[in-house]
């Protein structure tokens, strides 16, 4: 029995080779990794011995040969082939141990160049594991150091390897050159600054880990990462303390987190189960959280806090009082981090690179029955503005408005915003209808805040107003101010109405669903 064995990443290997030279399987092998067989005292074969043909090319050609194929693919049970390799002198190869040359590592290299991230896509690796994983039946094929025990384990017990352990191998052979072509295949739209839909999307991720359970307790889950540096992402946070994020956790956080990245200056966002609650920017990031705290004390209950500077000590005293599931900073002061972690339970993630937004090309994916609706993020804001009523806001409206609006851009739709000295003071996610989002907006704020907060303060709107029933309830409340995309068959009405109550309104022409 024969063994080709191949791998850039030579974890165990060597430990494995001498395990089946032990077993009498004859090890064949190239290159670097033939050299390091050899330096550990392993009689392994180089490959050009086998072939009778050198490695040439700089490397580029060395396993794509017949002698090399014919002896992983002859299929032993069929006569025909068994007597074809014996005509051409070719022996069968009954273990492939190969992985690949490190592409995902090249391209997250610092100022790597093209030619060197194109010298790494592996040519012979992926032929001789589709080979070898193609006649699963009689070749056992590794990528996986892994699953190095797996195999001598079988060897030893029953002198072979089982066929649903063949067939295991053989998936994930499938897996590991899928993913590999998958990354090239992301990498080079990449440089090509394509920003097409292709016809046949190719998407690949890596497993961080299984997770406890899903949205609820009956489901199964896991967290994948894209294959990247993925910069700004929960994916690359370093967890401080705490039990293992859950499926909510994850998927809550990330919604505060993309929320927070809207503000360059010192800001809090509290969420609760994916909306926000509670959103305070200040001149510090201790007035911040005050703010996004007093928004909403109730709905902060289990909540998720993103912040885009240190937690102060002062902060942590604060938080340490509340029962928080996740918080979430660029840092953590190190009286404030032994307090908060004096909580076993509390996630406490740092993330220095909070504020790196994505790219705006990234995909939005949404899984439906049958297939997926993929779009690009939702990246803007707004690209301009213009008042359509006969008062102008203020500049401290104009303010407020735009602090609103980033809110309300995260809020699941309908979506209102009332916002006052950039906080949020009320916030009405997710309603079948505008109006009774701007109606649970006002008697939150009444009820958590105080009656006469939403004086003076400033509404933001997802979409547009479809009635100006929205406009007469502001007014009621004592809004001074609207934000809203426009756009709709009766814009006038609302326009005409905020006239007659003396509330500025702006129009932005971009609409913010979030469903």
């Amino acid at each position: 029995m024969k063994a080709l064995i191949s791998v850039s990443d030579k974890t165990g290997i060597v430990e494995f080779a001498k395990e089946l030279e032990a077993l009498g399987i004859e090890i064949i092998s190239t290159g670097g990794t033939y050299k390091k067989l050899k330096d550990e005292g392993i009689n392994a074969l180089e490959i050009s011995e086998l072939t009778g043909f050198p490695e040439c090319l700089d490397g580029r050609v060395k396993t794509l040969h017949p002698k090399v194929h014919a002896g992983i693919l002859a299929m032993r049970s069929k006569e025909e082939h068994m007597k074809q390799l014996k005509d051409l002198k070719v022996d069968t190869i009954d273990f492939v141990i190969v992985n690949l040359y490190p592409f995902k590592q090249t391209i997250l290299k610092d100022n790597v160049t093209r030619a060197e991230c194109v010298e790494n896509i592996d040519i012979g690796g992926p032929t001789m594991l589709r080979s070898a994983a193609k006649n699963y039946q009689d070749v056992t094929v590794i990528t996986d150091p892994n699953d190095y025990e797996i195999v001598l384990n079988e060897l030893k017990s029953n002198n072979s390897v089982s066929i649903d352990t063949k067939f295991y191998l053989m998936n994930k052979v499938f897996e590991h050159t899928a993913n590999y072509d998958a990354m090239i295949c992301n990498y080079l739209k990449n440089e090509r600054k394509d920003e097409s839909f292709p016809n046949d999307l190719t998407l690949t991720y890596e497993k961080v880990q299984e997770m406890r359970y899903g949205e609820n307790p009956h489901q199964k889950a896991a967290l994948y990462k894209e294959i990247g540096k993925c910069e700004g992402s929960l994916t690359t946070a370093t967890q401080l303390n705490g039990k293992e994020l859950s499926f909510n956790n994850i998927n809550d956080t990330n919604g505060a987190l993309e929320l927070l990245k809207e503000f360059e200056e010192p800001t809090v966002v509290a969420c609760k189960h994916g909306n926000p609650c509670g959103v305070g920017s200040g001149k510090d990031i201790y007035e911040a959280w005050k703010k996004a705290f007093s928004a909403d004390k109730t709905s902060i209950f289990g909540g998720i806090v993103t912040v885009n500077r240190e937690v102060t000590l002062q902060m942590a005293e604060e938080m340490k009082e509340i029962f928080l599931e996740v918080i979430v900073a660029p840092s953590f002061d190190k009286e404030a981090l032994e307090i908060l972690k004096t909580k076993k339970n509390l996630r406490l993630l740092e993330l220095p690179t909070i504020t790196v937004k994505q790219p705006e090309t990234a995909y939005d994916i949404k899984k439906i029955n049958g297939g997926i609706i993929v779009q690009t993020i939702d990246s803007k804001l707004l690209d301009n503005y213009e008042v359509v009523t006969n008062r102008k806001p203020t500049d401290k409206e104009l303010e407020d408005m735009m602090f609103g609006l980033k809110v309300v851009k995260f809020a699941k739709s309908n979506g209102i915003v009332l916002a006052k000295d950039k906080q949020t003071i009320g916030i009405g996610p997710g309603q079948v209808n505008r109006i009774w989002a701007v109606k649970q907006c006002v008697e939150h704020s009444k009820e958590l805040i105080s009656d006469s907060i939403t004086n003076g303060a400033i509404l933001a709107s997802d979409a547009f107003f479809p009635f100006d029933d929205c406009v007469k309830a502001a007014h009621e409340a004592g809004i001074t101010a609207i934000v809203q995309p426009g756009g709709s068959l009766r814009d006038q009405e609302s326009i005409d109405k905020c006239n007659e109550y003396g509330i500025a309104m702006i129009f932005t022409g971009m609409r913010h669903f979030k469903h």
